[in-house]
């Protein structure tokens, strides 16, 4: 059973979410406050976090970043609906995806698992791949970019492991959601641009100073094949 920490100072939401998690065969433990969800978070005794946007005190932007700064747990942020900023800053800065509140139990357990799934998928030994100065050891999750480590959040890293499986070639914006997301791509959802965004921040140019992954207008994505 996948150990899930939840955050959210909303006593009787997060009590509702947790009761129907175990019952859909997660193991939760609950924090309500940034700051004591944080602490958790770092212990090292969870697969993955939910946390949310709108806590008092350490907020849950605030929360994300403590976390992404020492760990690469996977989180799914919960963000008020409608609330497109709040989701954009927390796939900035690291989150792996997110559910508008009020959500749906059900969904929030789909969301978990795909997350999870993506995980225990990509750990199995693959061979590595190498596309011009990027490096990836899939079995490791592990990336290089000019020999040097690059730190990517779980949604980052398979992102950028499907684009470079497919480099030369133009990948679809819904088969990336399907593939390193796990879910289809909703209507005016920003959340791969934004990952890849980030990537391309971490990645760096080429020699010829062209980014390595590439926007195909009105396509898709497409890793430089060098």
């Amino acid at each position: 059973m996948a150990a899930v920490l939840l955050i959210d100072d909303d006593v009787e939401l997060a009590g509702m979410l947790a009761d129907y998690l175990r019952r859909d065969g997660f193991t939760v433990t609950l924090a309500h406050d940034g700051e004591s969800g944080v602490q958790a978070a770092l212990s090292g005794q969870f697969a993955i976090a939910v946390l949310d946007v709108m806590m008092p005190g350490i907020s849950g932007i605030e929360a994300l970043r403590r976390i992404r700064a020492a760990s690469r747990l996977p989180v799914l942020m919960l963000t008020a609906r409608g609330d497109d900023m709040d989701r954009i800053v927390g796939l900035e800065l690291g989150a792996d995806d997110y559910v508008p509140k009020p959500c749906l139990p059900r969904e929030l357990a789909a969301r978990l698992r795909a997350i999870l799934r993506r995980g225990v998928a990509n750990a199995d030994p693959q061979a590595e791949i190498a596309v011009g100065p990027l490096s990836l050891q899939p079995a490791q999750r592990r990336a290089y970019w000019r020999g040097q480590a690059v730190e990517l959040t779980s949604t980052e890293f398979n992102l950028l492991e499907v684009l470079a499986r497919h480099a030369g070639r133009t990948v679809a914006k819904d088969d990336l959601s399907q593939q390193a997301l796990g879910r289809p791509l909703a209507r005016y959802d920003r959340s791969i641009d934004v990952h890849l965004s980030s990537i391309r921040q971490k990645l760096g140019p080429l020699d010829d100073g062209r980014s390595p992954i590439q926007t195909v207008f009105r396509q898709g994505y497409q890793m430089i094949a060098c």
